[in-house]
């Protein structure tokens, strides 16, 4: 399920909008440890951010550490594991970034996955072409 929180000066042309997501995560190693999360769609964000300690119950664990540039421009150094997400019976796997409480952000890399892309004016989710190209070669005659 998602849905948008539009912001603006009136209905009709709202100027931006938030869109969450429900998502089941669960460890790959062990997939029936699963909770369902709600996300905030951050398009703009690489990773998908779930709190460490959440991640932690569902036995997931950090396989590497990363640094990222913050907002506000701080550079933080975090940890990093996989998760499966799954969303309308869509299974895929994502890097996941260890993150501190209360904070779930849904990142390009698992929308990219799960095959969807956000509209950025509609903040609608859409399915995203699945294009798989073939390399073409030359023959000479």
């Amino acid at each position: 399920m998602a849905y948008t929180w539009m912001f603006g000066m009136n209905e009709e042309d709202p100027s931006m909008g938030i869109t969450f997501l429900k998502l089941k995560v669960s460890n790959p190693v062990r997939p029936r440890k699963t909770k369902e999360y709600e996300f905030l769609v951050d398009s703009g964000a690489v990773y998908s951010v779930i709190p460490k300690e959440e991640l932690k119950r569902l036995g997931i664990k950090p396989t590497s550490y990363e640094e990222f540039t913050l907002a506000n421009g701080e550079i933080i150094r975090s940890p990093i594991g996989n998760a499966y997400f799954e969303f309308k019976g869509k299974i895929r796997a994502a890097p996941v970034i260890f993150g501190k409480r209360g904070i779930f952000l849904l990142g390009a890399t698992t929308l990219e996955a799960l095959g969807m892309i956000l509209d950025p004016i509609r903040r609608e989710l859409k399915p995203l072409p699945m294009v798989l190209m073939s390399i073409q070669r030359k023959t000479h005659a």
